[in-house]
């Protein structure tokens, strides 16, 4: 049995076409991303070079830029892109039901 569950993150209007929001739920921190192509993603909410919130930064296209060191991260892949980050991102699927963002965390 897993103990994955589904957790009602925000609204579809919450974010708009290429921008990210912070989600907080427990201890831990999210950042749920909006491409400009209207795809939905999640991940951790740090950067992980320094630890500084994602949410802050920039989206573009499906690329989240770090606003500390402008270090990028695939959104789709959570895959590291840019120095001064080199550790990926953890991903966490994301659905759509109605108009609620749920991720499975």
């Amino acid at each position: 049995m897993s103990d994955l569950q589904w957790v009602a993150a925000c609204g579809v209007d919450d974010i708009e076409e290429e921008d990210v929001i912070r989600f907080d739920h427990g201890d831990r921190t999210f950042a749920i991303y909006r491409t400009d192509k209207g795809d939905w993603h999640a991940s951790d909410g740090y950067c992980t070079h320094e630890r500084f919130h994602l949410s802050n930064g920039l989206v573009m296209g499906s690329v989240i830029e770090c606003p500390k060191h402008n270090g990028r991260f695939d959104i789709v892949t959570g895959a590291a892109k840019r120095a001064p980050v080199c550790v990926d991102l953890k991903k966490y699927p994301v659905k759509i039901e109605g108009d609620t963002v749920y991720i499975r965390i």
